[in-house]
């Protein structure tokens, strides 16, 4: 697998990484040691959890399942998608989940911490700061920012704080931040960590056009025909280059300048490991160029 160096930290993630949002929720603990052994053993060294994936239980089953591990791999969190009595980017919120993530994952320190979404009210520039102290204190490495807009990414870089990275939604089917935050990104040497690189499995081939979804499939309330139309078109240029769409959801973003590691979710060993394969496709810029635009 290669690696490839995070933004302008010291971080080496593995081009593919593990999305593990299905931890906990639809995968239960040992469920989640046999998907994390086959990540490892595939070369995966990039973890991305949350502290609201599985209601925590994401990053208890995923720090079980690294255990001696650990040391061997990234581990990026998030925190500030839910709120109650205090908002989610408030300095009083940022201590308290870095302490309750540190635990369920059972580690000393946060590799990558995400702020998971703009609360709408706390300052950015008072969460960086709140999150800054944990790089001092050494709870936290590095810091990133997920969900967020070119100007929010602007506001960040003003605030003084270091951001290596930006996770947003991202595919094929999906590249909104072509215009905007991606080249901010490649401006201020941030790494793009695209989610959804798969469409909730609507770019792995598994679902057709006139046939019923797979079941227990996410899409199983159907898909519309212009997405049918998209998937098609890119299935197409696919084939003709004697690829599959997953090696062209995969390896296409990992080919796009300035997306670092392209973090795919997993139920099943087999479906790790094939993400895993898909992203040693490297596209050329005539190839990039030809892809087609949905």
């Amino acid at each position: 697998m290669e690696s490839i160096a995070l933004g302008r930290s010291d971080l080496e993630l593995s081009r593919v990484g593990l999305g593990c949002n299905n931890f906990g929720r639809r995968v239960d603990r040992r469920g989640t040691r046999m998907v994390v052994e086959a990540a490892l053993a595939a070369g995966i060294t990039f973890f991305d959890t949350a502290d609201t994936y599985g209601s925590g239980d994401s990053e208890r089953f995923l720090g079980d399942a690294l255990a001696a591990r650990r040391s061997e791999v990234v581990v990026a969190t998030k925190f500030g998608w839910a709120s109650d009595d205090l908002p989610g980017g408030s300095p009083e919120r940022v201590r308290r989940s870095i302490a309750a993530s540190l635990a369920r994952l059972g580690t000393d320190v946060v590799d990558l911490y995400y702020y998971h979404r703009p609360d709408g009210v706390t300052p950015l520039a008072e969460t960086l700061g709140a999150m800054a102290e944990l790089v001092r204190e050494g709870s936290v490495r590095w810091l990133g920012l997920s969900n967020v807009d070119a100007a929010l990414l602007r506001e960040a870089a003003a605030s003084g704080v270091p951001v290596v990275a930006v996770q947003n939604r991202y595919s094929l089917l999906h590249r909104v931040d072509d215009e905007g935050v991606l080249p901010v990104c490649r401006e201020l040497s941030i790494g793009y960590v695209p989610y959804f690189p798969l469409e909730s499995g609507l770019l792995t081939g598994k679902y057709r056009r006139g046939e019923p979804a797979p079941e227990g499939s996410r899409l199983g309330g159907g898909v519309a025909d212009d997405q049918f139309d998209d998937v098609e078109r890119l299935e197409s240029f696919a084939t003709a280059r004697d690829r599959t769409l997953l090696e062209l959801a995969v390896g296409g973003l990992a080919s796009i300048d300035g997306i670092a590691s392209v973090i795919a979710g997993a139920t099943r060993p087999e479906q790790v490991r094939a993400n895993a394969a898909a992203g040693a496709w490297r596209l050329t810029d005539a190839e990039l160029a030809a892809l087609p635009r949905t």
